[in-house]
């Protein structure tokens, strides 16, 4: 089972970066990941909101494989506590299934095709968060539940 962080846009925060990449080499001594990012949609500007989603949506999809599991990262998702988040994940990681594709879209959302195509939605918090953060908090978030299922202290309840 692979697990892929799927990013619409490059990280435009160096703090975001950074903590991206101390809690993916976390990640990493557990299962195998990645961080893909979609370069963003060029000329925008004359583009309304839902044609900036359409085209990112092409892109997500074409990146996406027929078996993944695809979980986007939406503020209308299922909000979980963080020990929910880490039974949710364990089942879906002892079932040894399908690759787990996590989508965080560009500042518009995901158009209809991608939300059809998923599986499943999942958000961070109540509160809209930029999809900036958005990333950083998943890293965080991710490597939290895999410290709770594989009985590491980083999590205290």
């Amino acid at each position: 089972m692979k697990i892929t962080l799927l990013l619409v846009g490059k990280t435009a925060f160096p703090f975001v970066r950074d903590g991206m990449q101390m809690y993916e080499r976390r990640i990493l001594r557990h299962l195998s990941y990645s961080r893909t990012e979609i370069p963003d949609v060029k000329g925008t500007k004359s583009l309304s909101p839902s044609q900036v989603r359409e085209k990112e949506g092409d892109e997500i999809l074409k990146r996406i494989a027929e078996k993944d599991d695809v979980i986007l990262l939406d503020e209308r998702g299922d909000e979980l506590s963080s020990l929910d988040w880490a039974k949710e994940l364990e089942k879906k990681i002892s079932s040894g299934g399908r690759n787990m594709v996590f989508v965080v879209g560009g500042a518009y959302g995901f158009s209809p095709k991608v939300y059809q195509r998923a599986g499943q939605k999942l958000s961070l918090s109540r509160m809209t968060l930029s999809h900036q953060l958005v990333r950083l908090f998943f890293a965080e978030q991710f490597y939290r539940a895999l410290s709770i299922i594989y009985g590491e202290p980083y999590h205290n309840e």
